[in-house]
């Protein structure tokens, strides 16, 4: 018996390539394992909000190695050697290392820039910009309509591969050209063309899967979900729906039977290459309320013991003895765990509002901090309380502390505000905030794909409860029928049983899918150096605000820390 290729997929796409992926990245990390796989791509469309999930999933699966990267849909390439080509270039973009994964946030950060909300408007990069060294790219060129090789865009596409080595500064052979076949009628004519403009251009070949969905299953809701993108119903998509359901994660013994044995290889060869983990990011704080010529360990004691004697007066003896024993207890374990910056930082804001007679209180578990108390972020006191200070923070947990400060309402963007004057939009932005489908707007969204009665669709919507909702109820929907007179029975403009079944079971499966990304309600991440260094920024809806790709667990699975920002 034949042994299957080794195999590694460097191109797929997650939901959170928002109404273009089909399955969760944690569903493709569990499909790619156990298809052998030895290794996989998350490269979500000019994102990176779904490595996180994915990277805690791969530690599931020691065989598996993750690629962190993204893809990008390029413009019309500018220059002589772009004469006459055809729009729809795309490529795809893996760090090799940590400084790769700085570039690729750099690069998502300044195509999200460049756009509205929700959008982004990539770049070539320019000649020897050094934008994307470190990384692996593989060029995809537009497919369209097959030609001779020797017809004017062939000859322009075999032009521009050749000048494309200084468009990415190429080290080490880091820059492909990809293939991927989702067996449609002409794939062997693309193949050679592909062929050809490689052994012209001298830029290796390399197969790509291209999937969007982990299981082929999931083509009936990819087409809806390219339904909802487009606002139209699916019946009307034509040709921008996907011709088949190959774009999944296929067998080996599939991809063996479409692709030439050297392109597979090349794929290990390409991943072999791209060691990076987001194992490897260490957060750093800003130093900024560190005092000249101290430690931030000595200058949080100073501040500590300082506002110990406000609270207690500054007498000798005024402090009881049991709140000198837990100031210092909490002073050794802050700085132990190395937190003694974001108390910092927190009782800077508190400072700052405070200065500008602006209304805030500290809450939560950090009311069982006695160092909050000294510090005037909380006014729980510690000597007519029993503090649990391991409630807050825990050297077993290992977990980071959340200080939860409100700010007066009106007044609480004077706050933000500061943080950004103090430490650049390039060092401070929001966490982001999932929204994802629920009830009512799974059932909207796929009914309006499938063209279902928009009475029905708005009745049987008032069935389910608003934003808190997480179950669909299908045993209403024969009443809601009922009452809005549609009936079941073939007719005209009636829903068939199977029309039902169908938008049920497609709204159950789109619950939970991220719709798009929202700001945190005031969780800011602030850094030393650039935070797209770590992850990549991009305007919120908001004027004067920007958020990240990651939410509030994806920061505390890779151990990035927030300020929370909150109002009262």
């Amino acid at each position: 018996m034949t042994a299957l290729p080794g195999y590694a997929e460097l191109m797929a796409l997650s939901h959170f390539s928002f109404q273009q992926g089909a399955s969760s990245p944690e569903e493709l990390v569990d499909r790619a394992a156990a298809l052998g796989y030895q290794a996989l791509a998350l490269t979500d469309d000019c994102s990176v909000a779904g490595v996180v999930r994915a990277h805690a999933q791969a530690r599931q699966h020691p065989g598996l190695q993750l690629l962190p990267g993204a893809v990008f849909a390029l413009p019309p390439p500018e220059g002589e050697a772009a004469d006459g080509l055809s729009p729809g270039w795309r490529m795809v973009v893996l760090p090799r290392h940590l400084m790769g994964w700085g570039q690729l946030c750099r690069c998502i950060t300044l195509a999200r820039a460049a756009a509205p909300k929700g959008q982004y408007r990539a770049a070539w990069p320019r000649p020897g910009s050094g934008t994307l060294s470190g990384c692996e790219v593989v060029l995809l060129p537009p497919r369209g309509p097959q030609v001779s090789l020797d017809a004017p865009e062939s000859i322009a596409v075999c032009a521009f591969l050749k000048s494309a080595g200084a468009l990415f500064d190429a080290e080490n052979g880091s820059l492909w050209l990809g293939a991927v076949l989702h067996q449609q009628l002409d794939d062997d004519l693309w193949l050679m063309h592909l062929s050809h403009w490689s052994q012209a251009s001298g830029l290796p070949l390399v197969a790509l899967g291209g999937a969007v969905m982990h299981h082929r299953s999931r083509k009936p809701l990819h087409d809806v979900l390219t339904a909802i993108r487009l606002h139209r119903p699916v019946a009307q998509c034509g040709q921008a729906l996907l011709p088949n359901a190959q774009a999944h994660l296929r067998t080996r013994l599939q991809l063996a039977r479409v692709y030439p044995p050297e392109l597979l290889a090349a794929t290990l060869t390409l991943a072999g290459r791209c060691r990076f983990s987001l194992d490897e990011l260490r957060y750093r704080y800003p130093r900024e309320t560190v005092a000249p010529g101290e430690t931030p360990a000595q200058t949080l004691a100073r501040l500590a013991w300082a506002g110990a004697a406000w609270r207690y007066g500054d007498t000798e003896g005024a402090l009881p003895p049991e709140v000198h024993a837990q100031l210092t207890h909490e002073l050794a374990l802050i700085a132990e765990l190395g937190y003694e910056m974001y108390f910092l930082t927190v009782h800077d804001l508190v400072r700052f509002a405070r200065s500008r007679d602006i209304l805030c209180q500290g809450r939560g578990s950090a009311a069982n901090s006695a160092v909050c108390y000294c510090l005037g972020i909380t006014e729980v006191d510690p000597a007519r309380a029993t503090l649990l200070f391991e409630r807050f923070i825990s050297r077993e947990r290992d977990e980071p502390p959340d200080i939860d400060v409100d700010f007066e309402h009106q007044r609480r963007e004077e706050v933000i505000q500061y943080i950004y004057a103090k430490y650049g939009r390039d060092r401070a932005a929001l966490a982001a905030t999932v929204i994802s489908y629920r009830p009512r707007s799974a059932l909207r969204d796929v009914g309006r794909a499938l063209g279902v009665d928009e009475r029905l669709i708005h009745a049987f919507c008032k069935e389910h409860p608003g934003m808190y909702g997480r179950t669909l109820y299908p045993d209403r929907l024969a009443q809601v029928l009922g009452e809005v007179g549609v009936g079941t029975e073939p007719a005209p403009g009636r829903p068939t049983q199977a029309l039902l079944d169908l938008w049920l079971s497609l709204a159950e499966q789109l619950m939970g899918f991220p719709r798009h990304l929202s700001q945190h309600v005031g969780g800011f991440v602030l850094t030393e150096g650039p935070l797209t260094r770590l992850v990549p920024i991009e305007p919120a809806a908001m004027d004067g605000r920007s958020i990240i790709q990651w939410d509030k667990d994806d920061l505390d699975a890779v151990g990035l820390m927030k300020v929370d920002v909150l109002a009262l």
